[in-house]
């Protein structure tokens, strides 16, 4: 515990910085991401397949809208792959 602290007081090199980082992968960015040119962010990319899905899920039972909506949900995913987005 002391070593940290003495170590501040004598005078000692700091350690190197680290290299800055590299920029994470943003798909909204068309620079990083040629799938999606327009940068659509995740809320507004395949809004047909998301809103199929959406009355989907709101127009059947809890009970049997997983497997009601898995084609959907399907479709979304694959929509949303296509522009690069992990999902």
């Amino acid at each position: 515990m002391f070593a940290s602290i003495s170590s501040w007081w004598s005078g000692s090199p700091a350690p190197a910085a680290a290299p800055p980082a590299s920029c994470p992968y943003d798909p909204t960015d068309p620079k990083q991401n040629p799938l999606n040119p327009k940068g659509l962010k995740p809320c507004c990319a395949c809004p047909e397949t998301k809103s199929a899905r959406d009355d989907c899920f709101l127009n059947n039972d809890a009970a049997v809208a997983d497997e009601k909506c898995k084609e959907l949900v399907q479709k979304h995913v694959a929509c949303m792959r296509s522009y690069g987005f992990k999902i």
